[in-house]
């Protein structure tokens, strides 16, 4: 790749932010949209088999979600590579974090085969029919955990490549073929809850050789180096210490919720949900930051790195005040979307407010996080989730329960933890201490 090549992407205009963007959000929003069918579909055969989804579906979102750590780490890795014009070290990183991901898959499936009934008696509260269920929808849903895996970290160095289209087809073809099994294979077959776990088990395990055999067309060395995979695991880290800071938070403003009251916990679940859904487009926005930063950063063009994460914050503030104005407008109509109970759409009355306030806000923080995963400044980003959570988010929402401030209380202090994180990410990039160029950090 040429110097002027770089500096063009590094200098990247909205359509090539929005080249890497949406495809990023589309793979995102699978998922999600694949579990929704998939529990459409387990719902018609009673509550047992309903909850048992629910409970061995939480297991495998845990394992989605360390998924979604690697692919983070490998992104910004493999960008630097790719932007230094060394393509076939950026796709090395890929093959290195793919061993990685393999491993950890198969000690998930392995454990699941072992420990699952007791996970599940422990997740479900004790014996009985949903613990049974459960534990064996997580016996056979768990053997697509290497795939799962797989594509994750796949989805993670062909970012880094600026590659979008094949994610997109690896990620969409296999779920839109669990899709259609689901319901085979659940009802026709006569599989029953089963059958939703081997449609999961098969466009996993899909999904991951589609990612594997992209690597292999490559044709580059596949043999495993140690030391990169540890230098790997020490990004991953990092990544995953912030992740446990940020479920202990939502865990633990879930528990306060719930000690105000079933409405106000239920209101606190809606405004969750809704502010989650604002995160996976925002998201997709800081997974476009973190290629294009990493390949600029790769390039050896800090400014132009300067450049773009000025203006991946402010796409970032732009797309929060959209989401501000949309969720202000709908205060009356959306919390009625999921509850017909008068108190719960009073209870959520009381956190609209500060769920509106903190969306510009949110929006600027989410970018200002791509942008230094995609630079590697990820201990940084630890830290000062670690800060925000100890010092900010979880007094604030204790101090509400203490001083029965009730769900305003709690989402005020979300908008802090918010506020701490944009002000210290606003000072990190000022500062351009994360702007390190080289083919690596």
């Amino acid at each position: 790749m040429s110097q002027s090549t770089v500096t063009t992407t590094a200098l990247a205009p909205a359509r090539r932010i929005a080249a890497l963007a949406l495809p990023a959000l589309v793979v995102l929003a699978a998922e999600p949209l694949y579990v929704l069918v998939d529990t459409a579909v387990v719902g018609h055969l009673g509550r047992v088999p309903l909850a048992a989804l629910a409970v061995g579906g939480t297991v495998m979102t845990l394992t989605a979600w360390l998924g979604t750590v690697l692919a983070y780490g490998i992104t910004g890795r493999a960008a630097r590579r790719f932007g230094s014009g060394d393509r076939a070290a950026a796709v090395a990183e890929g093959v290195q974090a793919s061993w990685l991901a393999l491993a950890a898959g198969v000690l998930v499936a392995l454990a699941m085969q072992v420990g699952g009934g007791a996970l599940a008696r422990t997740l479900a509260g004790g014996g009985g029919d949903v613990a049974g269920a459960a534990a064996q929808w997580l016996r056979i849903a768990a053997l697509g955990a290497p795939g799962l895996l797989l594509a994750a970290v796949g989805n993670g160095w062909l970012r880094g490549i600026q590659d979008t289209r094949r994610p997109l087809v690896f990620v969409l073809a296999p779920n839109l073929l669990s899709a259609l099994l689901c319901p085979l294979l659940v009802y026709p077959a006569g599989l029953g809850l089963a059958g939703s776990a081997v449609a999961n088990a098969i466009a996993q395990t899909v999904s991951g050789a589609l990612f594997a055999a992209a690597l292999v067309r490559e044709r580059i060395s596949l043999r495993p180096r140690p030391r990169l995979i540890r230098q790997q695991l020490v990004l991953s880290r990092d990544l995953l210490v912030r992740g446990v800071a940020f479920q202990a938070s939502f865990l633990s403003a879930t528990a306060v919720a719930a000690r105000f009251g079933a409405a106000a916990v239920g209101a606190h679940q809606i405004a969750l949900q809704l502010w989650f859904f604002t995160a996976l487009v925002l998201d997709a926005l800081a997974i476009a930051a973190q290629a294009l930063i990493g390949a600029a950063l790769g390039a050896g063009d800090a400014a132009g790195a300067r450049a773009l994460a000025r203006r991946f914050a402010l796409l970032g503030g732009v797309c929060g005040v959209g989401f501000a104005v949309l969720i202000a407008a709908g205060a009356g109509v959306v919390p009625s979307w999921f509850s017909s109970d008068p108190q719960v759409r009073e209870q959520a009355m009381l956190a609209w407010p500060w769920f509106v306030a903190m969306q510009p806000l949110a929006g600027v923080v989410f970018a200002l996080d791509g942008v230094l995963i995609g630079a590697g400044d990820v201990r940084y980003l630890r830290n000062l989730t670690i800060v925000a959570a100890l010092g900010g988010f979880l007094p604030a929402i204790w101090l509400a329960h203490g001083l029965d401030l009730g769900l305003g209380g709690i989402w005020a202090g979300l908008t802090l933890f918010i506020v701490i994180r944009l002000v210290a990410l606003l000072l990190r990039l000022r500062s351009g201490g994360w702007a390190v160029v080289g083919a690596v950090r």
